[in-house]
């Protein structure tokens, strides 16, 4: 219950106080190639719901056509202002709404696409236990995930290899070892990392 209010609190307030950060990020996506201002993606929530999460586009229009669900830095579909947003995280501000919503929680696992649900084994279904997040222990250790794809002729193959094994690994851990006070400290990380763009250095809380 203290979580869900805190979502609703930070949810509410963060998209007041953003508003006019917002609509100039909004206007400026629309201005680049005249596409639509936000990309709305299935990913699969709590109980294994599916649900739509909100970002502001990042990528040409119709950029799933185009290419797989990994990115890369380097990856061509990305546009101008999209590569900005992406760096600094700006284009995750619209899952505020998605948090407000209940489909989503500040912090929690991030929400995978359907393919990659498919692909959990039993033990990895905890996950699912509880509600996808803007950001948790893996975000964290991953937090430029473009940057490790860049340059890979397989960016699936590298995301399977290279990134999923740990990142699952660090969702569970969050799953077992949840708390108020574990959400408050990912934020404070979180936003220490955003800042400075240096990932922690240990996740011993996770082990």
């Amino acid at each position: 219950m203290i979580k869900r209010l805190f979502d609703l609190a930070c949810s509410a307030i963060g998209l007041v106080i953003l508003a006019p950060i917002l609509v100039l990020l909004a206007v400026w996506i629309k201005l680049e190639d005249g596409g639509p201002i936000h990309y709305s993606g299935t990913r699969v929530g709590r109980f294994g719901r599916p649900f739509q999460m909100l970002k502001f586009r990042t990528m040409v229009v119709n950029a799933e056509l185009l290419g797989g669900p990994s990115t890369a830095d380097s990856d061509p579909r990305i546009t101008r202002c999209g590569r900005l947003l992406r760096k600094y995280k700006l284009d995750e501000f619209p899952q505020l709404i998605n948090v407000l919503r209940g489909e989503m929680s500040i912090v929690g696992p991030r929400p995978e696409v359907p393919f990659y649900v498919n692909l959990f084994s039993d033990e990895e279904k905890a996950i699912l236990s509880v509600r996808p997040g803007i950001t948790d222990w893996a975000s964290l250790w991953n937090s430029d995930e473009g940057v490790i794809l860049a340059g890979s002729a397989d960016p699936e193959r590298a995301y399977m290899e290279r990134i999923r094994p740990e990142k699952i690994r660090l969702q569970l851990a969050y799953v077992r070892n949840r708390s108020f006070l574990v959400d408050l400290g990912i934020i404070a990380q979180t936003v220490l990392t955003i800042l400075t763009k240096r990932r922690p250095q240990s996740f011993d809380a996770a082990h």
